[in-house]
């Protein structure tokens, strides 16, 4: 009987840790939808030009072989839709030109692709999630600008995220979006910002103290940090050539307990959503935050976190003396703040 009441105990928390991974989930979504404004999404095989495409199948955007500097031919529309200028000729009269047909060369049959570029931070980890599993990753460039293709999709409808890892392993909030693929087309989604990373030194700070903020961005960007009390309060740094910044809160106008703080990044008249919401308590003495990282939040080793070690943790959740690996937190017991910590490394 008691082991029937532990299972039925399991389900009912498993039941509950569903609809709280889909509340998170759902709240990375709506933290993200702002990004969608800045963000570019065209598709190469629509016969449309959007984005950065030169031109898009026979749709040449008026241009020609003459209109690019060349003396005669036939422009063509590669299946990149890009120019592909092969077939046009360059120099003046006379016998031989100086590409003629005979160096023509036939485009590449079309695939099904997507593509993502943007923003992240320099030579960092970009992940990309595909229905809720990792898909492909890449590594940003010095200058923060990443692009990372996808291939042999079916056409349809999928739902894909985005985040970015610092150097530190800090990881960003997603940037979740759904996306119908054409079929034969390259569907490319360019203009992403990935928001920064975030962290702060102190879990609880001695009202009047500073509290460190910092994280990681685009290099030489504006950040905006929000700090939450009965007021917003607002401040203002730059990230470094690094893309790191730092701030020092004064906590002496905040309220005793609970606030919280966030940031964004802007450059260039691109503004990312606001990163990842991190709590502290301003209090009556200085309490180091605790770290965790990916490694210690997947409980039964295989590289990923998902529901496998949701289960394990739902299992020994509010149960006396837990394993000291499933209490993330070190904090004596398993908890709500232990399965946030694990949806915040989620990877499906």
């Amino acid at each position: 009987m008691l082991v029937h009441l532990k299972y039925q105990k399991l389900l009912i928390l498993n039941i509950l840790l569903a609809s709280f991974l889909g509340a998170f989930l759902l709240s990375s979504q709506a933290e993200t939808d702002i990004i969608n404004v800045t963000v570019q999404i065209s598709v190469c095989g629509d016969g449309q030009i959007g984005g950065e495409e030169e031109c898009d199948g026979g749709n040449l955007n008026g241009q020609t072989c003459q209109s690019l500097g060349y003396n005669s031919g036939s422009l063509l529309c590669s299946y990149a839709c890009e120019f592909n200028t092969s077939a046009c000729t360059a120099g003046g009269g006379g016998g031989g030109g100086g590409g003629g047909g005979g160096s023509y060369i036939p485009p590449a049959p079309p695939e099904t692709k997507v593509t993502f570029a943007g923003r992240a931070y320099p030579l960092s980890s970009v992940i990309v999630l595909k229905d809720g599993q990792i898909a492909v990753s890449t590594i940003a460039g010095p200058d923060s600008l990443f692009e990372v293709s996808l291939s042999g999709l079916a056409a349809g409808n999928y739902i894909f995220a985005l985040y970015g890892e610092d150097y530190q392993a800090r990881r960003s909030s997603l940037f979740t979006f759904p996306i119908y693929i054409t079929s034969g087309a390259t569907t490319r989604v360019s203009g992403i910002f990935i928001t920064p990373t975030i962290a702060v030194d102190k879990s609880e700070v001695k009202k009047g103290d500073n509290i460190a903020i910092f994280g990681q961005s685009t290099p030489q960007s504006e950040i905006t940090i929000n700090v939450s009390s009965e007021e917003e309060f607002f401040v203002e740094t730059n990230s470094d050539n690094d893309g790191i910044y730092l701030y020092n809160f004064d906590s002496s106008p905040l309220l005793m307990g609970q606030h919280f703080t966030k940031s964004k990044s802007a450059l260039n008249g691109e503004i990312s959503s606001f990163s990842t919401v991190l709590g502290f308590v301003v209090g009556t003495e200085n309490v180091a935050a605790l770290t965790t990282n990916i490694s210690e939040s997947d409980l039964n080793n295989d590289g990923k976190i998902n529901l496998i070690d949701f289960s394990i943790a739902a299992y020994w959740y509010n149960e006396p003396n837990p394993p000291e690996d499933v209490d993330l937190n070190d904090d004596g017991k398993v908890d709500l703040v232990d399965l946030s910590i694990m949806a915040y490394y989620w990877t499906g």
